[in-house]
């Protein structure tokens, strides 16, 4: 096991927050974990953003390493689940916000938070999908649940279609068979979202827009929502009867205005989905239908790839929507 190691590190003093790469020594690993994982690869989110840029109170302790997503292998182990050598995925379970986080070169993990790496994957593609792929493919899963299928025809929409979340969402979709919606207000983004599988756009201001009425004409077969407020309640005033919204995100704000409306008269779904703490067997279903459904050509498109030292700028973009799709974070 190496003995020293890089890894960005997050503090806070008198309400000003710094992020920098620092050398570190394996005496200043986690105690909490029964394995060693060598990353390779993280990813950067939103709730990375917010944690690097300190611009919302994500971390729970300071100094502290973010990234809520890492791949690798297996150094040392003290758990029967997993040996040296194999290869794992870890997202959610507080990691990067509670708990050391991908973007450092070495970490010590729990063991039950840990997933073996699909065989159809590389640690990258694995971090191409990250916490983004696994809430689009757990909204999906929860459509389903609820009698969303390709047959059934119609719509299915997608908001914040050009971020991490919307673009696993509109590429799993489209591979499904559905016909997607991609609601968005970046007009330079079409031609990427068509080649993720999009056929039709809307604006995202005419989703949101306020509307003195409770219910409008029903056009939505489904929905994946990673944008919350105006936005989620400009959809429940337009879903088709009996049909479900999978939300997973409230970048356009946590409040919600609407009325019962949508809820008793047409028997619409609002699901909530959380990848924090979806459980284990769920998540990993959910993992293994990513890594056959989503085409490795999609993953290419969405993707680009970032270092350590470019954590900092890049939390400054993505914060203000500035980036497409993913961007996966090269650590070893």
């Amino acid at each position: 096991m190496t003995d020293t190691f890089n890894a960005l590190v997050v503090d806070q003093q008198d309400d000003e927050t710094t992020a920098n790469v620092r050398e570190m020594n394996r005496d200043d690993l986690p105690e909490l974990g029964d394995v060693v994982v060598s990353v390779a690869y993280s990813t950067l989110n939103y709730k990375d953003g917010l944690a690097v840029t300190g611009k919302a109170k994500v971390l729970r302790s300071f100094p502290m390493v973010p990234g809520i997503d890492l791949a690798g292998t297996v150094l040392d182990s003290r758990s029967p689940d997993f040996k040296v050598g194999d290869e794992v995925v870890l997202t959610g379970y507080e990691t990067g916000e509670k708990y050391w986080g991908g973007y450092t070169q070495l970490n010590r993990v729990r063991s039950e938070t840990l997933v073996r790496l699909p065989k159809e994957l590389t640690l990258k593609d694995a971090m191409a999908i990250g916490t983004a792929g696994i809430t689009a493919m757990l909204s999906v899963m929860a459509l389903e649940d609820h009698g969303l299928q390709p047959a059934s025809g119609g719509d299915v929409v997608v908001t914040g279609a050009s971020g991490g979340v919307g673009s696993m969402s509109v590429a799993i979709l489209a591979e499904l068979g559905y016909h997607v919606v991609a609601s968005t207000g970046k007009t330079d983004a079409h031609d990427y979202l068509k080649s993720l599988g999009a056929k039709d756009f809307i604006d995202t201001a005419s989703v949101a827009e306020p509307s003195k009425r409770p219910l409008e004409a029903g056009r939505w077969a489904g929905a994946v929502d990673a944008v919350g407020g105006d936005t989620l309640a400009g959809l429940l005033r337009t879903m088709a009867p009996h049909t479900s919204i999978a939300l997973s995100g409230n970048a356009g704000g946590v409040a919600l205005g609407t009325t019962v409306l949508p809820f008793i008269l047409r028997g619409v779904n609002l699901l909530g989905i959380d990848s924090n703490f979806a459980p284990m067997e769920r998540r990993i279903v959910a993992w293994q239908r990513l890594a056959e459904i989503l085409p490795k050509q999609a993953l290419e498109t969405m993707t680009q790839e970032a270092s350590l030292d470019d954590i900092p700028a890049l939390s400054q973009e993505i914060v203000v929507s500035k980036i497409q799709g993913r961007t996966v974070v090269k650590v070893s």
